[in-house]
């Protein structure tokens, strides 16, 4: 199964993913913030990373288009509940950014492992 970091300034959605990803027999790494999993990047070796869009410090196309440039073939999910205003473009904008895949917020199990799976290329 794959190393997977999950990037998300809400403890309780990087807390909920970890479960998810765990038990579909991932190993998990968290990051609060873009900033966060670029430092934990340099240091891991991932092969997907999770990012919600709308976080603070560096948010997740600022994340999306740096972790493109520095490893292009890596598999990254882009994770938004729209923000304040619920406006879920932003997974659409995400994907022209380089995004794999896309999740909306609330984040449904069966969804969140079939969309690993798919981007991994696992056999669900």
């Amino acid at each position: 199964m794959g190393r997977i970091l999950v990037v998300d300034d809400e403890d309780i959605i990087r807390f909920t993913l970890r479960q998810m990803l765990e038990k579909a027999g991932h190993e998990v790494f968290e990051a609060a913030n873009g900033l966060e999993a670029l430092k934990s990047f340099e240091e891991l070796e991932v092969d997907l990373v999770i990012t919600d869009i709308i976080m603070p410090v560096k948010e997740g196309i600022e994340t999306i288009v740096e972790l493109r440039r520095r490893q292009p073939e890596l598999k990254i999910i882009a994770v938004s509940g729209g923000g304040r205003t619920h406006n879920l473009d932003y997974l659409q904008i995400a994907k022209r950014f380089g995004a794999d895949g896309a999740l909306a917020k609330p984040l449904d199990r069966q969804a969140v492992v079939a969309t690993v799976a798919g981007v991994l290329g696992d056999a669900a």
